[in-house]
C-alpha cells in the first residue's frame, strides 16, 4: 500500500496526530510508521495526488500540528513512499543524519522573505535619472526612432533594472542575516526580486521581525517586502 508522507521524527516525539485527516479525505487518517529511534508520520496515498486546495490543507494541517508539538523534519507536498518496508529503510538507513538535523532544527522557525516592485515605478525612476535611457526613450516614443535605438533602449532598462533589483535585495539581506542561523536563496525571478528563506531561533522571532520591518523603511516606493512566518523549516529539513 502506498504511503503519504508528511515527515519525519524522533520518537519521543509526542504525534499527537489521531484526530487528523490527511490528503485524500476521511479515507486516510494519519498515523506512524516506526523505526528504531525515528519515526514517519504518514496516511494512505489516494490513487493520485494533486495539487488541490483540501490536500493542501490537510498537509499543512499534519505539519504544524507536529511543528508545535517538538522538531520535525517536514516534507514538501507530494512525497509517496511505496509502503511501510520503504518507508522504514529510510528512516533506519538515515537515523544518524535525521537525527543530527532535528537536533539542529529544534527551537527553530522558518521565515519566508519576498520582495517585489512596481515595474513601472522602478522604470519610471530609471527614466528619470539616466539621461541617455530619457533620451533613447524620448527618440523611440510612439513607434519612432531606429532598430538599434529600440534594441539599445530595451537593453539599457533591462541591465538598470537587474542592477536595481540586486542592490535592493542585498541590502534587504544585509539586515536580516544578522538575525538568523542559516538562508536559503531561490533565483531572482520576474515575479520576485527577492525570495530567501530564514532559519531563525524560535526565541528571535521578534527580533527578526523588527528587522524585516526596518529594512522595509529604507525601501523605496514601489517594493514592498512580503513576509510569510513563523513556519516548520521547511527550506532546511
Amino acid at each position: 500500500m502506498a504511503l503519504y508522507v508528511y515527515a519525519v521524527t524522533k520518537s519521543s516525539h509526542p504525534l499527537d496526530v489521531d484526530d487528523l485527516t490527511g490528503v485524500g479525505g476521511d479515507d486516510s487518517p494519519v498515523r506512524t510508521v516506526r523505526g528504531d529511534s525515528l519515526c514517519a508520520v504518514v496516511s494512505e496515498a489516494p490513487d493520485n495526488v494533486r495539487v488541490k486546495r483540501a490536500d493542501i490543507e490537510a498537509h499543512q494541517a499534519v505539519q504544524e500540528r507536529l511543528w508545535r508539538d517538538g522538531p520535525t523534519l517536514p516534507l514538501g507536498f507530494g512525497f509517496v513512499a511505496e509502503d511501510e518496508d520503504a518507508v522504514r529503510a529510510v528512516l533506519e538507513g538515515g537515523a544518524d543524519q535525521f537525527a543530527q538535523r532535528l537536533d539542529e532544527l529544534t527551537d527553530r522557525v522558518e521565515f519566508n522573505v519576498k520582495g517585489v516592485q512596481e515595474e513601472d515605478a522602478v522604470l519610471r525612476q530609471i527614466v528619470a535619472e539616466s539621461e541617455p535611457i530619457r533620451e533613447l526613450n524620448a527618440a523611440t516614443r510612439e513607434g519612432g526612432g531606429t532598430y538599434e535605438q529600440r534594441l539599445e533602449l530595451g537593453q539599457l532598462l533591462h541591465d538598470e533594472v537587474q542592477a536595481r533589483q540586486a542592490a535592493l535585495a542585498e541590502s534587504v539581506l544585509a539586515t536580516l542575516r544578522p538575525h538568523a542561523r542559516a538562508e536559503r536563496l531561490s533565483e531572482p525571478s520576474q515575479q520576485y526580486l527577492l525570495n530567501a528563506s530564514f532559519l531563525v531561533d524560535q526565541e528571535g522571532t521578534e527580533e527578526f521581525t523588527r528587522a524585516v520591518q526596518e529594512a522595509t523603511g529604507e525601501l523605496p516606493d514601489g517594493v514592498e517586502v512580503r513576509v510569510r512566518g513563523p513556519l516548520p523549516p521547511y527550506s532546511f529539513a
